[in-house]
């Protein structure tokens, strides 16, 4: 069975990685979502993909670690999409996992490049258990010494290996790397049939971003990829 994401929620129709974005998401009767975590000033876990505000706001200059959580609460991302969402702040990971249903499969994505946070892995594992999510999550990255940490932390729970280069025989790094891998994330531009296949071999499940195109979409399908993240509503639900 294809298990696709809605990445960073429904990011063409709410503010990504909003409680709004989530919420979209789930409109479309979804089976997995993907979002980024960093840390706070304060090391409180919130949830935004960019390492600097600016995208979103350009009154705040800087880091998200440079500021508070309640200073974060309290910058409007919501109207730099659009109007309709003037008003609406960044969300926690506990905001977005006390909103999703059983039913979800949520990947959680420790955005620890180039800024390295310290003791991330532990908070991502603390508001895990704290709302019991252990055994609907993949965490991946494309830090890999995260990965080996919370790994340490909490063998159990699956990650996946989140790849931005196009790499000689990323699963054959897979395999000797040290960590027990769940899934392979490379960009989706040079996914193809053999490397599908050979992390299959190998028993790893292969998950590509961010495909949004459907006729690329079902290419990666004929080839045997077992999902994809995608910005395109028309995929989430597919299969």
């Amino acid at each position: 069975m294809v298990l696709n994401f809605a990445h960073r929620g429904s990011l063409t129709e709410a503010p990504e990685n909003t409680l709004p974005a989530m919420q979209k998401a789930l409109d479309h009767n979804i089976r997995g979502i993907e979002l980024d975590v960093q840390l706070t000033r304060d090391n409180k876990l919130v949830v935004i993909h960019d390492q600097e505000l600016a995208r979103f706001n350009k009154m705040f200059p800087g880091y998200v670690k440079d500021y508070t959580l309640k200073e974060i609460k309290q910058i409007d991302i919501g109207s730099s999409f659009s109007e309709e969402f003037t008003g609406v702040s960044l969300a926690t990971l506990d905001e977005i996992l006390e909103i999703l249903p059983e039913n979800i499969l949520l990947n959680v994505e420790i955005k620890n490049i180039p800024i390295v946070y310290k003791g991330i892995e532990q908070a991502v594992t603390d508001c895990l258990k704290n709302h019991k999510f252990e055994d609907r999550v993949i965490v991946s990255s494309f830090d890999h010494e995260a990965l080996k940490n919370f790994q340490e932390l909490n063998p159990d729970i699956p990650i996946g290996l989140l790849f931005y280069y196009r790499l000689l025989k990323p699963w054959e790094y897979a395999r000797y790397c040290g960590l027990d891998i769940y899934s392979i994330h490379p960009m989706q531009n040079w996914t193809d049939r053999k490397l599908i296949e050979e992390c299959h071999s190998l028993g790893y499940k292969v998950f590509p971003y961010t495909v949004n195109s459907e006729s690329r979409y079902e290419q990666l399908l004929d080839y045997g990829v077992d999902g994809v993240f995608s910005n395109n509503p028309d995929i989430f639900t597919k299969l």
